[in-house]
């Protein structure tokens, strides 16, 4: 009897282990792997196999374990396609923290839309996603798809570690490739992680990266593309659009694509290139004519968003745009060319990474990059750069999404790498000039001109177009160190010609100054606190940056109350580092009047991780100096 419940508890058990994936189970997650992550992946493997100049196929399995809410976008379950690519097929299934399954999902089960819905040009612009709400934490998730697409100039990059607080047990690239294609890598960051290229050869390559632990995204954190591991693929012989491409330098990738993908694009119908000679009038000035045009193209368009290579890599016919009044950044960029060119002024495409932060086209490595599009206007040696999905930026003004960095010109005889406009730390500039009047029971009442220039400009000018409740939801926020704010007045001016954006606000707060007999306390600079509380970081991984630099200036008056005197006021304050500069003065006019000056100057820049600790103790200063208080006597 016994040895008959022997072979029963045995044949139950391996039903019980076939029954779950032993390989998903939470438990086997070294400790190392789950600090600090909130997902876990346990096998990223992708096989691109480029089977000729127009065929490129792209295989994936993701495995990734979920410690939590915040680990659900490392799923990264989602495929695009359109006409030039399908996707042949796409599943997923879920399995608990004990690697019992949970749920099997098929493409039927996921979300298949429109990349934009309601916009009918981009029908053929698709997008396939995993919209899941999971029951229960931890759990695991399989994911796999192919796709292929006739598209080669475009070869996914190699990621093992796309986030910070991600932890990846194994990542795998098999790439398959052709050997009369040209076929080229470039590798980036490899420094400090374990990663073996297992297989190098004329037609073969493959590399393995394991154990990478969960990086935290420490405050001023680098993007995860400057410093985790990264493979560039490409080749010089390639195909885009339904055209064969041969490019080994930038000068000839960007003939031929200004010959084969661009030429045929730029067509208007003759009234309208008869309107827009009418609209430029007798003008011959080339940058003024530019200016009516682009100030055309922003009250007749709007911008539906697509980057480039998701929604092809060929702009929609400037006719198109022209009739329907709406376009993504390559078909808003090309109208607008279209356009220049019907008043005989010359402007050239122009392929860039457009984000918040800096990143460059990579010179060093000839393909297609880059997921944005703006024009470039000669201007002498210079060029002048159009945004031409805003309807509302200054002309050439590019401060916060395509400033500072490489990018790809592509004119009729040849690609050119150059840098944007770089908006040096001092243009990035906001003054202030105001004053204020303390009541004898605390109340403040106050009134400021703020002007911005530079990329402050770009912060401030989207004001103007705020509902006046959001506005004031605004400032109560932005003078979040004013209790009981009442907002009196809240005027703008926006001059796009000088680039200038100025508030003229006036409030009121009771209470400002704190009243406790026979004294009187409230802090002196009333408009600018500086308050970025630092977290204190103890042996800091990571690198910091300050993406741009800044210059506050403001001069503020100052009227006492009758009926007090001043007990103490703060003393002046300098400071001077390699993270910027600061300054505070405070001047005595007499018994009941002062003028309050202050600058601060923050300099962009990349350092160490052994300066932060540095740098927090210069923003502390700063901070604890605005916040320095004057002190009244009652008489």
């Amino acid at each position: 009897m016994k040895v008959v419940f022997l072979y029963a508890f045995i044949f139950f058990s391996i039903g019980i282990l076939h029954a779950q994936k032993t390989d998903y189970l939470f438990a086997t997650i070294a400790d190392s792997l789950k600090e600090n992550a909130n997902a876990v992946v346990r096998l990223d493997q992708t096989d691109i196999r480029i089977l000729s100049q127009r065929n490129l196929s792209v295989s994936n399995k993701r495995i990734v374990t979920v410690l939590n809410e915040k680990g659900l976008g490392n799923i990264d379950a989602t495929e695009y396609y359109d006409k030039t690519s399908s996707v042949k097929s796409i599943e997923a299934t879920v399995y608990d923290a004990f690697g019992k399954e949970i749920k099997k999902i098929r493409r039927k089960d996921f979300r298949d839309q429109c990349v934009i819905d309601g916009v009918t040009t981009f029908s053929d612009n698709r997008i396939i996603y995993l919209d899941y709400t999971p029951v229960q934490y931890p759990f695991t998730i399989v994911f796999e798809s192919e796709r292929s697409t006739s598209n080669t100039a475009f070869i996914p990059l190699w990621l093992p570690m796309n986030d910070y607080f991600l932890s990846v047990e194994k990542s795998i690239v098999n790439v398959t490739y052709p050997e009369n294609l040209g076929f080229k890598k470039k590798e980036l960051h490899f420094s400090g992680f374990q990663i073996q290229k297992t297989a190098d050869s004329p037609t073969f390559l493959s590399y393995t990266a394991t154990n990478f632990i969960a990086r935290k995204q420490e405050d001023y954190s680098p993007q995860y593309l400057d410093i985790f591991p990264v493979v560039m693929f490409g080749l010089e012989k390639f195909h885009l659009e339904g055209v064969d491409g041969n490019a080994s330098t930038w000068q000839e990738f960007g003939k031929w694509y200004s010959e084969k993908i661009l030429s045929d694009v730029t067509k208007l119908s003759e009234s309208s290139v008869a309107a827009v000679k009418k609209l430029v009038g007798n003008e011959n000035d080339p940058i003024k004519k530019a200016k009516i045009v682009y100030d055309f193209v922003q009250k007749k368009s709007r911008y539906v968003s697509i980057q480039v290579g998701i929604g092809g890599f060929k702009p929609m016919q400037a006719a198109d745009v022209d009739r329907l009044g709406y376009g993504d950044c390559k078909a808003l960029t090309n109208y607008t060319k279209a356009l220049l060119d019907a008043v005989d002024v010359p402007s050239y495409h122009t392929v860039l990474y457009g984000n918040r932060r800096q990143r460059s086209i990579d010179g060093d490595f000839v393909s297609m990059q880059g997921d944005h599009m703006i024009l470039a206007l000669p201007s002498g040696k210079e060029y002048i750069f159009l945004e031409c999905t805003s309807q509302d930026n200054p002309f050439g003004y590019q401060a916060n999404f395509t400033d500072d960095r490489d990018v790809l010109v592509i004119k009729p005889d040849g690609g050119e790498i150059v840098h944007t406009t770089k908006y040096i730390d001092k243009d990035n500039r906001q003054f202030s000039v105001g004053k204020y009047n303390v009541a004898a029971d605390g109340m403040v009442s106050a009134n400021v001109a703020i002007t911005s220039e530079g990329s402050q400009y770009g912060t401030k000018f989207p004001l103007e177009n705020n509902a006046p409740t959001e506005n004031e939801k605004h400032y109560k926020s932005y003078w979040n160190n004013i209790n009981n704010l009442k907002m009196n007045k809240i005027a703008f001016r926006n001059d796009k010609e000088k680039v200038q954006f100025t508030e003229n606000v006036t409030f009121d707060a009771v209470n400002y100054g704190s009243v406790t007999a026979p004294r009187m306390i409230f802090p002196v600079n009333l408009y600018n606190q500086y308050s970025a509380n630092l977290k204190r970081i103890r042996n800091r991984k990571t690198p910091f940056e300050i993406l741009r630099g800044f210059y506050d200036e403001d001069e503020i008056a100052i009227a006492l109350p009758d009926g007090f005197a001043i007990e103490s006021i703060p003393k002046n304050f300098e400071l001077s580092g390699k993270f910027g500069e600061y300054k505070t003065e405070l001047v005595q006019t007499d018994a009941h009047h002062l003028v309050y000056k202050r600058k601060l100057w923050m300099k962009k820049g990349s350092f160490p991780s052994d300066d932060y600790e540095t740098y927090r103790n210069f923003i502390d200063q700063v901070a604890r100096n605005d916040n320095a208080k004057i002190v009244l006597l009652k008489n």
